[in-house]
């Protein structure tokens, strides 16, 4: 059963209380220095709760389904509890979803084709979903099978598994040093790097040496006709500006920035919760 949606429900004393569909987590939020808005009885009603002291783990896992599915901005997801506390869901990335679907829809009107979409670090498919929902041919890049094949199960969710998408595990740098060779070009980038990370044959990826050398290539790989490029991530240090400046350096001051804190959001009079940052380059 398809259940509507994800809803912030509170946050504060270092958590947030979040529905994904009819399932209720709490879950440690670094950022949520506030206090509580809701009762601590209303917290209590959570299904399951996740916990980092003594390690990492979950209080009420046995209440949880093994899987579940929700429908976010018109794309479905499945979900699933996992060992580190994640669902297989960044629900902070549905504008930048939204934002997707909007630029390729509008380029494909434009140039009469659909615009060739590369998402790394492309995780279980947000972004490569919104893509494809808007026409696009995509290359999907993640170092982890159990990740890739997590999103192409969401592919087929959304009836989206004859859709042209690549699907390929492996490190990222390695590929992309493989696409120059091969002379591809996309129109639109999109990555959303971990702050550390390993590649499939244990490559170790830092952003703060890495990231650099990753978008020289690929400024190399954005075609003659280019949409634009997605950086995102969750490092507290990649401020919105800091990804500016890097885009900027990258891809010149020829296109245009926009910046800013991705939110968790709920109903009104709800907190939002900042949860990492994003910059757009438009061309």
């Amino acid at each position: 059963m398809v259940h509507d949606g994800y809803e912030l429900l509170d946050s504060g004393a270092f958590q947030k209380l979040e529905r994904f569909g009819a399932v209720v987590l709490s879950r440690p939020c670094a950022q949520a220095v506030w206090r509580k808005s809701l009762q601590e009885g209303d917290w209590r009603h959570a299904t399951a709760s996740f916990f980092r002291d003594g390690g990492n783990q979950w209080r009420g896992r046995e209440r949880l389904p093994e899987t579940w599915e929700i429908e976010v901005e018109g794309t479905h997801f499945s979900l699933s509890s996992t060992d580190f506390g994640h669902l297989g869901i960044f629900p902070e990335q549905r504008p930048q979803w939204r934002r997707i679907r909007e630029v390729c829809q509008n380029y494909m009107l434009r140039m009469g084709r659909p615009a060739r979409v590369l998402n790394l670090f492309a995780y279980s498919g947000g972004s490569t979903l919104a893509a494809a929902h808007a026409g696009a041919e995509v290359c999907h890049v993640d170092a982890s099978k159990g990740m890739v094949d997590w999103a192409r199960k969401n592919a087929a969710l959304n009836g989206l598994q004859e859709h042209p998408i690549r699907w390929i595990v492996d490190d990222v740098t390695k590929f992309l040093e493989r696409e120059l060779r091969r002379e591809r070009r996309y129109d639109l980038l999109i990555l959303d790097p971990p702050s550390y990370g390993r590649g499939a044959k244990g490559e170790v990826f830092k952003i703060e040496n890495d990231l650099p050398r990753l978008l020289a290539l690929l400024r190399a790989l954005l075609s003659d006709q280019p949409l634009g490029v997605l950086l995102s991530c969750h490092t507290p240090e990649m401020t919105p500006v800091s990804l500016s400046h890097l885009l900027h350096q990258d891809f010149g001051p020829g296109g245009k920035l926009e910046a800013g804190e991705m939110l968790l959001q709920g109903a009104k009079g709800i907190l939002p919760v900042p949860s990492g940052s994003f910059c757009w380059w438009l061309a």
